[in-house]
């Protein structure tokens, strides 16, 4: 299989330029998986394993918002999955494009806002994800509804993000990035973080029903990982369109 090459059509109005500036300076570690993005590489099977409890993969039409590098995107093609990745890093899509291009995976990325994509794109996807994304832009209500609008009725949308909490703040900035160096210094604003109320709040006003929930375990002190009931810090979430 092979990449399909990059769209480039992008609008800025929803993106912290100096959040796009930090992952385009990082963009050739990406693919490294003892390297700054090693936590993403550790929690990506668990996110599939969270995807695959209410939707098959297989042979579904999938949009992956804020695919980054392309880890996410590039799993849910192995599943066969028919794969768009939108992001606004220019960089990092081009590391995405290329990786998948090596590995001989077809993903279609785009380097698009997920408004103007839902905008061009209405009701297309039977799946949308949105990982580690919400918490670094400026709008989470307006790529929650974009979401929205480009998947079908009834179909599936699914988000993680980190909660805002002291617990959240101390293992997501504190010590993952300044203490055991798992994500890169500056990855994360607290202020930025979103309880799951004020998630679901805005899924709900975007006429997403909530269908399941899942913490995510992220120990590399005891090397424990995997999916819990605890939502206290890296949490997931799925919802349902309505129809």
């Amino acid at each position: 299989m092979t990449s399909e090459p990059i769209t480039e059509q992008h609008s800025k109005d929803n993106a912290d330029q100096q959040e796009l500036d930090n992952f385009n300076r990082l963009s050739s570690t990406w693919w490294d998986e003892n390297g700054e993005f090693a936590a993403l590489h550790k929690i990506n099977p668990f996110r599939i394993e969270f995807i695959k409890r209410w939707q098959s993969i297989e042979n579904q039409s999938v949009l992956d918002i804020g695919c980054g590098g392309g880890i996410l995107s590039e799993a849910l093609a192995r599943e066969n999955a028919d794969v768009t990745g939108i992001d606004l890093a220019q960089e990092v899509l081009t590391v995405a494009r290329l990786h998948s291009l090596d590995q001989e995976v077809k993903v279609n990325y785009q380097l698009i806002s997920a408004e103007d994509y839902a905008a061009q794109n209405p009701g297309k996807h039977d799946v949308v994800t949105c990982m580690e994304m919400l918490e670094h832009v400026p709008d989470p209500q307006s790529i929650i509804q974009a979401a929205a609008n480009t998947v079908k009725p009834g179909g599936w949308v699914f988000f993680s993000t980190l909660n805002r909490n002291y617990k959240a703040y101390l293992l997501a900035i504190l010590a993952a990035e300044n203490v055991l160096n798992l994500v890169p210094k500056g990855t994360h604003t607290y202020d930025k973080f979103i309880t799951p109320a004020e998630m679901d709040a805005m899924a709900r006003k975007s006429g997403l029903q909530l269908k399941d929930s899942a913490g995510i375990e992220f120990n590399p002190l005891l090397n424990r990982y995997g999916l819990n009931d605890k939502l206290d810090i890296n949490y997931l979430l799925a919802y349902q369109k309505n129809y």
